[in-house]
């Protein structure tokens, strides 16, 4: 492998995160100019602005006519933000959970998790199945956007009965919110291209398929502002940020990315056999293990943090010796489906039965 690949590699994952964070850094100053709430800017801006990278690499990659790296990228994607970011945040600090998220946005993860599973059943994400996912992030954001609204002012009025009217603050500069937007979609532009470039060489020096790179390194790559801000959100003792940033990114990751990637390539996406059968299960149960552990008292203890990790190397090892075409390939794949998978049923068991009886006894 030429050291021009991993420059490319290296370089372009430099400036994917420095083209997030600026992009972040003026979109959220915008939607502060527009009068929208942080907690709407924590969901929207914030968590689809650490996806920009996620957003960039796979619609290039479907540009350019590699479905199986843009496809990947979302699905690997989604499995590293639930299981290594929220796992790694709970070890630092046992994190609290949203009511919100348990009632709303969890569910609707699930949901489209589902559907993006039957939209690649017939083997690819089609140009209408693209732009159907795109229309669906467009009205969420529009839907969350409003009921924010007239929560904040709800909120604003109460605040002004009691503590009087609150002085106005110094406007941000409409001009350097912009400024800082189009800088980063320039960096998201440029980078996305090399990270791509020296990903597609990382796979032929290492002999495996893009689908493999995708899920993993470009897939762990594009996460890092989302590692960045919910391990620092978890540090500065923000917990509730940390888990919505994963909720919303992986939200737009489905809805935003999959289906911008679905709209633009010639052909659609095709979605390999092993994707179908695999990833995409993985990906779904994922989201769906959400919600008996956000809903369990709301926090998400060190234990379960530890538990998601565990996961998570798991399914790469499984990937890396699929990859390999390993002996242990089978043996591995009868010691997760035997053990590890019955045992995960039983927790989230437990944790359902915790829940329920613990409502029941709040109710009498």
């Amino acid at each position: 492998m030429s050291l021009t690949a991993v420059l490319l590699f290296v370089a372009g994952l430099g400036l994917l995160v420095l083209g997030a964070e600026w992009l972040v850094r003026g979109a959220s100053r915008l939607a502060a100019a527009a009068g929208v709430s942080p907690l709407v800017i924590g969901l929207t801006v914030v968590a689809f602005g650490t996806s920009a990278p996620e957003m960039a690499v796979s619609v290039k990659a479907s540009w350019l006519g590699q479905p199986d790296m843009a496809v990947g990228n979302v699905v690997g994607s989604n499995i590293f933000n639930v299981l290594f970011i929220v796992g790694i945040s709970a070890l630092i600090t046992p994190l609290l959970v949203a009511q919100d998220l348990v009632r709303r946005d969890v569910p609707i993860l699930i949901v489209v998790s589902g559907l993006v599973m039957l939209l690649a059943a017939d083997g690819s994400i089609g140009r209408v199945d693209g732009l159907a996912l795109f229309a669906g992030l467009v009205a969420y954001t529009v839907w969350v956007v409003r009921v924010s609204r007239r929560e904040s002012a709800e909120v604003a009025a109460e605040y002004e009965a009691e503590f009087g009217p609150r002085e106005n603050a110094k406007p941000t500069p409409v001009w350097l919110g912009l400024g800082y937007v189009l800088a980063g979609l320039a960096l998201l532009v440029l980078g996305s291209q090399w990270l791509v470039d020296g990903a597609v060489q990382f796979a032929q020096w290492l002999g495996v398929s893009e689908v493999v790179v995708g899920l993993t390194i470009v897939a762990a790559g594009t996460s890092l502002p989302e590692v960045a801000t919910s391990i620092l959100a978890a540090i500065r003792g923000e917990r509730d940020i940390a888990v919505g940033n994963v909720v919303g990114s992986n939200l737009f990751n489905l809805m935003g990315v999959l289906g911008l990637a679905g709209a633009v390539s010639p052909e659609g996406l095709p979605v390999a056999p092993a994707m179908r059968g695999f990833d995409l299960p993985v990906m779904l149960a994922v989201a769906v293990a959400c919600l008996p552990i956000y809903a369990r008292g709301r926090r998400i203890p060190r234990w379960e943090g530890a538990l998601f990790l565990f996961f998570y190397a798991a399914y790469t090892s499984y990937l890396v010796l699929d990859a390999t075409k390993h002996e242990a390939k089978h043996g591995y794949a009868r010691v997760m489906l035997w053990f590890v998978l019955p045992l995960v049923g039983v927790t989230l068991a437990v944790v359902v039965v915790r829940v329920w009886r613990s409502r029941g006894a709040a109710a009498g």
